[in-house]
């Protein structure tokens, strides 16, 4: 009995982008809702919190600076971050970390609602770049596409 190689191969690269679309899809739809709420919340709240949502809607892409002027320096790479900003990057792209925010605000006696709009305006950074196919960083500052 023999398989064709090129027939399972092209099973396997289907297969493949229907999960890759089906996550895209998944982060759309998360990325819609957490920004529903975080704009409910700043309505409800008011500056302080639309403030916090701002800026952590913001925060995460900050890390991208560190290292900038040894880039210009030394010449830069399109699209590459410099090594030594890449774990500041990976660690404010993880979704644990704003997800502790929220369940801490939630279930603690924490009573401050730009927190948690902050926390919301995090994730929804985060689930975005899911949704357009970034993920975290390589050590040597180069894309992981999701």
């Amino acid at each position: 009995m023999s398989v064709d190689v090129g027939a399972v191969t092209g099973a396997t690269t289907t297969v493949r982008s229907v999960m890759r679309w089906t996550r895209r899809g998944a982060w759309i739809v998360l990325t819609l809702f957490l920004a529903v709420f975080a704009v409910f919340e700043s309505a409800k709240y008011g500056l302080a919190t639309t403030a916090a949502a701002i800026g952590f809607f913001v925060l995460p892409d900050l890390t991208m600076f560190i290292g900038a002027k040894d880039a210009a320096r030394h010449g830069h790479q399109p699209g590459r971050l410099q090594p030594r900003a890449v774990p500041f990057y990976n660690a404010m792209h993880r979704a644990w970390v704003p997800l502790i925010v929220l369940v801490a605000y939630s279930v603690g006696p924490i009573e401050w609602p730009p927190l948690f709009t902050a926390g919301l305006a995090w994730l929804t950074h985060i689930a975005l770049d899911r949704a357009a196919g970034y993920g975290l960083r390589t050590p040597e500052g180069l894309r992981k596409h999701v």
